[in-house]
């Protein structure tokens, strides 16, 4: 039997099912990698201090808090000039987490302590985030090569030397 070559109409369809499953497969992670669009002066405000953390891991109600209060941003002034907030928290709202697990909005608005969060990391050793390697859970490098890109991905967890978890024991050690 001769196979037959698709009709143009034929390739449009699988051109747009291609296309369908490129977008879902794009967001099977419920949005939470960081956009592709990252402000200049996201990565060069808030990097400067931390892990510039993908929007969608609070909702917009708690990134328009951390904006407004940047002059006592945990213990810290991280006041910036106003052009940059004003870009920085349009950009937050625009990417802010809609999808189930970041509705609610965690105490002090701290991604550490989201529900989810704590779920995902409950089997770590409370000694395990006082290591000089990891310092805090909201050192996501620690443990997450991956965190500047918004991958959380299980399978890439490296735990640092020293560190002990009760769950998950396939993730490496370095």
């Amino acid at each position: 039997m001769t196979p037959r070559l698709p009709t143009p109409h034929g390739r449009r369809v699988a051109a747009a099912f291609a296309a369908l499953l490129a977008a879902a497969a794009a967001q099977a992670d419920g949005g939470r990698r960081m956009p592709a669009n990252v402000p200049m002066a996201y990565s060069q405000e808030c990097g400067a201090c931390h892990v510039v953390y993908p929007p969608a891991l609070l909702p917009a109600a708690s990134w328009r808090r951390q904006m407004a209060g940047l002059d006592k941003h945990y213990g810290s002034d991280a006041s910036i000039d106003t052009a940059s907030a004003q870009q920085i928290g349009a950009w937050l709202q625009a990417h802010a987490g809609t999808y189930k697990r970041v509705r609610e909005e965690p105490p002090q608005d701290r991604i550490t302590r989201a529900a989810w969060f704590a779920r995902k990391h409950d089997g770590i050793d409370s000694a395990s985030w006082r290591l000089p390697a990891v310092k805090s859970a909201a050192n996501c490098n620690a443990c997450h090569p991956g965190a500047e890109r918004g991958d959380y991905e299980d399978d890439a967890v490296r735990m640092p030397a020293g560190a002990t978890t009760n769950r998950w024991r396939f993730w490496r050690h370095d």
